[in-house]
This record gives structure tokens, sequence and C-alpha cells, in this order.
């Protein structure tokens, strides 16, 4: 399993090629290449050339980082044609940087609709009947995350939309942090999709079930809302002693091919400090939970 830092909090005072050396910094080996203005930004078409590509990869062997996986966020599920065709591009040059960097896991959000579900599912398995041979050829995984605001939100559903393309080239991602708007409990998700989970993100959140469904308020009352946070574990409502346990049982902290993530974006101030406690907490997390599963005395390792 490689442990990986998310960048995101600080896209406002590093730039992109001083990531691999920031992550060494914080005791990271890999990092997650998430959304970037110079990388592959949201929604739109990648922003790296080949030079680019070139030198962030010299960055990393550089600073000995390696990326573990790249995230990019497309509208490849939108039930606009002209923006799904536009996406399907955009994600040929995201595959070829992937590739480009050494990297063979990518993940991602469905990026649908949930107001428009059916209109959402068939636009991503059309964006799919182009793109699989793709990430076939380049020998890169895709795993997918339910996303909040998605027109799959929850877990088991979003596991049978990828179990539907067949193909051992696409996984799920399990947030910790969408747990609550997942629906199903996370030992179930966990089993059912087995090693289908490739990268699992690690931030903490709070119920918003809790207190009666009160425990946050929108006005008007009735809005159509998603809310949760990504906090450093601790910080929450997730049971991270589950999570943990979960992820052992399936195998996951054991095999090479797993990506875990600290995720956290809610204390840029403190980005370094927090970032440190994250892995940390992965390594000794993981550990306590191998030697349960094993039934040895706890060794935090990665």
């Amino acid at each position: 399993m490689k442990l990986a830092l998310d960048p995101t909090p600080f896209h406002a005072t590093h730039s992109l090629l001083e990531f691999p050396a920031l992550a060494a910094e914080l005791g990271y080996e890999y990092l997650q290449m998430t959304p970037h203005r110079d990388f592959i930004p949201f929604f739109t078409h990648p922003k790296a050339d080949d030079e680019l590509v070139r030198e962030f990869r010299k960055a990393c062997a550089d600073a000995r980082v390696q990326v573990a996986s790249v995230l990019p966020v497309l509208r490849w599920s939108g039930p606009d044609e002209t923006l799904r065709e536009a996406a399907v591009r955009y994600w040929k040059r995201a595959i070829r940087i992937t590739a480009d960097l050494g990297c063979t896991q990518m993940n991602t959000e469905f990026s649908g609709r949930p107001e428009k579900p059916e209109e959402s599912e068939a636009c991503f398995y059309k964006s799919m009947e182009e793109l699989l041979p793709v990430f076939e050829r380049e020998g890169v995984h895709v795993a997918i995350d339910p996303h909040p605001d998605d027109f799959v939100e929850e877990g088991l559903a979003a596991l049978r939309v990828i179990r539907g393309l067949n193909s051992p080239n696409v996984g799920m991602v399990y947030v910790a942090s969408h747990t609550f708007h997942m629906k199903d409990e996370p030992l179930q998700i966990m089993r059912a999709a087995g090693e289908r989970i490739r990268v699992v993100h690690v931030s903490d959140t709070m119920d918003h079930h809790a207190s009666h469904g009160l425990r946050y308020i929108t006005n008007p009352p009735g809005n159509d809302v998603r809310v949760h946070q990504h906090l450093r574990i601790g910080d929450g409502d997730v049971n991270w002693d589950e999570f943990f346990g979960g992820l052992a049982e399936i195998g996951f902290l054991d095999r090479e091919d797993t990506v875990m993530v600290s995720s956290v974006f809610a204390e840029n101030e403190n980005a370094a400090e927090v970032s440190r406690y994250q892995l940390a907490q992965m390594a000794e997390r993981s550990g306590r939970a191998r030697a349960a599963r094993a039934g040895e005395p706890a060794r935090a390792h990665a």
C-alpha cells in the first residue's frame, strides 16, 4: 500500500514543481495529483504540455517521490453532449500525462447530475465505450468515487455501475469523508467491492444525519444541498477502527497496487502539521489493523 499526500492545501503557497520536494519534506514518498490550474484543471482541457510533464517527473525523481495516482474531474457523464464529448478528449490527454509520469492509477468522480440520473448514466457508459480501450492499452486503472451531488452517490449503487463495465481496469474509490452520504454501511460497501477498491481518501467528517438531521441547518429549509467536510482524523464522526479494520479484512492494506491518500482540506493554515499528523495516523492505524487481523501485537508500518 502506498501512503500519498494530496497537495491541494498547498496550491496557494507552492508551485506545481515544488510539490514533490514538499511531499518529501513532510515525510511522504508518494503524491496524488488532484486538479491544478497548471496540470489538469477541473472540467477543462489539461494544461500540462510534454515539457512540463518531463520537468515534473524530474522534480519527483530529484525528491525521490513518486506519483501514486492522478485525479482528474471532468464532465464525462454530463448530460450536455458537447461537454461530454469534450470531456472524453480531455480524458485522453489526462491518461497520456499519467502514463508519461510512470503512473498506472487514476481516480475520479462520476461527474453527472443527480437530477438527471438516467441521462447521466447513459452518458457515462457512452464515454466509457471510447475510453476503456485507452485505459486498457495504456495499462492504466481508473477508480471512481460516488461523490455527493452526483448521479450515483450511494456506495453499492456505484459499485453496480462500475461492475456493469465488465472491465478489470475500473474500480472504486472509498472516500471516508463521504461515509454518511453513501447510505450503505461502510463494511457492507468494502466487503462487496473487495479488490475493486484501489484508492481510499482519508479525512474525517461530521455525520449530517445526527441530531435528528438538525446538526446542519440551511435556510430556507429543504434546500437541495450536500454537506460534508475533509477534516483530520479524529475531528469528525467517522469510525476509524471500522474503516481501517475493514480495509485490513479485504486485503487493501497488504497490496502493492493500493493507494491511501491524506485528503484534508479544512485546515490550510496548519497544512504542514496536519499532513504529518495524517501520515503518522495512517501508518499507525494501518499497522494496528493488520496486527489485529493477524492476531499479533500492533506495529505501525506502510
